[in-house]
């Protein structure tokens, strides 16, 4: 029982960062400069997951963060001449690039990790529910 507890909350743990991934993007959907404070638009991340082999029982398996892609994604580019952050000189003169983050396919990211993270919440209930159970059965 202990190990599907396991599974569930190596879940958690993913959900989680991915969530985490997903509010980063939502929030500097519109910032335009890095951390240095450079003229670079906000690149989106995104969580990638890996089955985690060393939590595995009866064909489950747990799951773990892979790693936290950067989007390589060309920014979008507005015509904006009068901007203080709009590029000098080149093809894009004049223009201001801002992230290219579409907020609709973050909402439905955040909520399939939301549901998702609900479901384990609900798997590590009734994991609990029949411990107990079976401990009244035994008592």
């Amino acid at each position: 029982m202990l190990r599907a507890l396991d599974i569930s909350t190596s879940a958690l743990v993913a959900q989680r960062t991915r969530l985490n991934a997903v509010s980063g993007n939502i929030a500097n959907i519109s910032s335009l400069k890095d951390e240095t404070g450079e003229a670079n638009p906000y690149r989106a991340r995104e969580v990638v997951f890996q089955t985690d082999e060393s939590l595995s029982i009866s064909g489950a398996s747990g799951v773990k963060v892979q790693e936290v892609l950067t989007s390589d994604a060309e920014p979008r580019y507005r015509y904006q001449p009068d901007h203080p952050l709009a590029i000098k000189e080149g093809k894009w003169k004049g223009y201001v690039a801002y992230p290219n983050i579409d907020l609709t396919t973050q909402m439905v990211d955040a909520l399939e990790s939301t549901r998702a993270y609900e479901a384990n919440v609900g798997v590590m209930e009734i994991t609990k529910n029949l411990s107990r159970e079976t401990l009244t059965i035994l008592a």
